[in-house]
C-alpha cells in the first residue's frame, strides 16, 4: 500500500467526530485507506446487490449487526440507513463508530445533510499527490500519462486499457445513477470534448454547440461530472483592482491520466509534441496543490485572476488577505517569460514574491522575491507557504 498523507487527517477526524465521511472518485483508495486505519472494523460493501437490499428493505435490522460500528462502503447507494444512523450516533458517546465511503459526492452531500449534518467529519480523497507518487515515476510524460490512481502505481496495469474500462463503468454506471441520460453516446462525445478545453475558461454556450445539444443540458452534464470527480472548475478570484476580471471559471480534470485517455493518446512517448501537452501538465500542478489541501483537511482556495485584456496568474493561493501567486510552465528551460505574470500581478497589486512551478529541475531566487521551484520540490511551497 502506498502511503497517503491523508492518513493523519482521517485519525484526527475519527477523534473528534462519531463518524468519518471519506469522498473522492472511484478507484482513488478510498476503500484502501480506511480499512487499513480502521482494520478493526467490520467492513460492509453497499455495491453487492444482496448486502444493498437488506440494508435497504431492513436498515434498522442491518446496523443491529455493528454494535460497535462498520465501514460502510459507497453508502450513498443506500440512503435509508441515514435516519437510522442518526439516531445511533445520537445516543453514543463513542467517536469514529462509522466509517462511510461514497464515490458521489451530490447523493452523498444530500443524505448527510438530511440526517447527519454536525455528526460527520468530511475529508477528500483524491488520486495520488506527486509527493505520494514520489520517485515511483520521475517523467513528467508518464506522469501525465499515468494520472494518479493507485492501481496504475500497485500493479503492471496497461493505463491505457485500465482508463478506457474506467471510462466506460463510469458513463454506463455512475452517470445512469445520478442523471437519467438516455443518450450516452452523446455523453460520452461531451465529456471527450470536455477533454479538449483543458485549462480553457468554460464557455458552455460554445460546448453546446459542439455537442449538440442545449446550454442548460450542458450545464446540468457538467454538474454531474462535478460530483462524481472527474472535472474540476477553478473559479476565476473577482477583486478588481481597477480593471474589468474575466469572471468565467477555467476547467481541469481531477486526473490527468483520464483526460489523456479521452483524448485518445496511446502511450506517454505522444505526451512530447503533443498540443495539450502544456494544458495537461497545468492541470497536472494545480490538482496537486488541491489534493494537497484536502489531504491536510483543508477547504479549496485554489483561484485563477486573468483580466480583459489578457493578463494572467495561472493560480492564486489565498491565505487570510495574502494572495500568492504562481506561474505554471510545462518547459524545462527558464526564460523571462515565465516571471511577466507574477511581476505585473505584484507591480499592479503593490507586493512582492510568488513561485514559478516549471518542468525543469533547478531551483532558483529571482528578483522581487518570486522563486523558480521544479515540479518535484512542490512540496516547498505547500510547507512554506499555504
Amino acid at each position: 500500500m502506498i502511503l497517503r498523507k491523508a492518513e493523519h487527517e482521517i485519525r484526527n477526524l475519527a477523534a473528534q467526530f462519531k463518524a468519518v465521511a471519506v469522498v473522492g472518485p472511484r478507484q482513488s483508495g478510498k476503500t484502501t485507506l480506511v480499512r487499513s486505519v480502521f482494520g478493526r472494523k467490520p467492513y460492509v460493501n453497499l455495491e453487492n446487490p444482496d448486502i444493498r437490499r437488506y440494508a435497504m428493505e431492513d436498515p434498522r435490522g442491518f446496523l443491529s449487526n455493528y454494535p460497535q460500528g462498520a465501514i460502510l462502503d459507497e453508502a450513498q447507494r443506500v440512503p435509508e440507513l441515514f435516519s437510522y444512523l442518526q439516531q445511533i450516533l445520537d445516543e453514543t458517546d463513542s467517536h469514529g463508530l462509522f466509517i462511510i465511503t461514497g464515490s458521489n459526492n451530490f447523493l452523498l452531500q444530500e443524505s448527510i445533510s438530511q440526517s447527519l449534518a454536525g455528526r460527520v467529519g468530511y475529508l477528500y480523497l483524491l488520486p495520488l499527490s506527486l509527493e505520494e507518487i514520489g520517485d515511483k515515476e520521475s517523467n513528467s510524460n508518464e506522469l501525465l500519462f499515468k494520472g494518479g490512481y493507485p492501481a496504475l502505481y500497485n500493479e503492471e496495469t496497461d493505463p491505457a486499457k485500465w482508463y478506457a474500462n474506467y471510462i466506460s463503468t463510469y458513463v454506463e454506471r455512475d452517470v445512469r445513477l445520478l442523471k437519467n441520460i438516455t443518450d450516452l453516446v452523446v455523453f460520452e462525445r461531451f465529456l471527450r470534448l470536455c477533454a479538449g478545453r483543458i485549462g480553457q475558461l468554460l464557455n458552455m454556450s460554445s460546448l453546446a454547440v459542439e455537442v449538440g445539444i442545449d446550454v442548460k443540458t450542458i450545464g446540468s452534464w457538467i454538474s454531474v461530472l462535478e460530483t462524481s470527480f472527474i472535472v474540476f472548475r477553478l473559479q476565476p478570484y473577482h477583486e478588481n483592482y481597477n480593471k474589468r476580471v474575466v469572471k468565467m471559471p477555467k476547467l481541469y480534470f481531477y486526473d490527468t491520466g483520464l483526460a489523456v485517455a479521452l483524448l485518445g493518446v496511446e502511450n506517454a512517448r505522444q505526451l512530447a509534441l503533443h498540443p495539450f501537452r502544456g494544458s495537461l501538465f497545468e492541470n497536472m500542478i494545480v490538482i496537486d496543490f488541491l489534493k494537497r489541501r484536502y489531504n491536510a483537511g483543508k477547504s479549496n482556495n485554489l483561484f485563477f485572476w486573468r483580466d480583459n485584456v489578457g493578463n494572467e496568474i495561472d493560480l492564486l493561493l489565498a491565505k487570510g488577505n495574502i494572495r500568492m501567486p504562481i506561474e505554471i510552465k510545462s518547459g524545462q528551460t527558464v526564460t523571462s517569460d515565465y516571471l511577466k505574470g507574477i511581476q505585473f500581478w505584484n507591480k499592479m497589486t503593490q507586493t512582492e514574491g510568488g513561485f514559478v512551478v516549471y518542468g525543469g529541475d533547478m531551483m532558483q531566487n529571482r528578483s522581487g522575491g518570486i522563486r523558480i521551484v521544479p515540479f518535484k520540490e512542490m512540496n516547498t511551497i505547500v510547507n512554506d507557504d499555504m
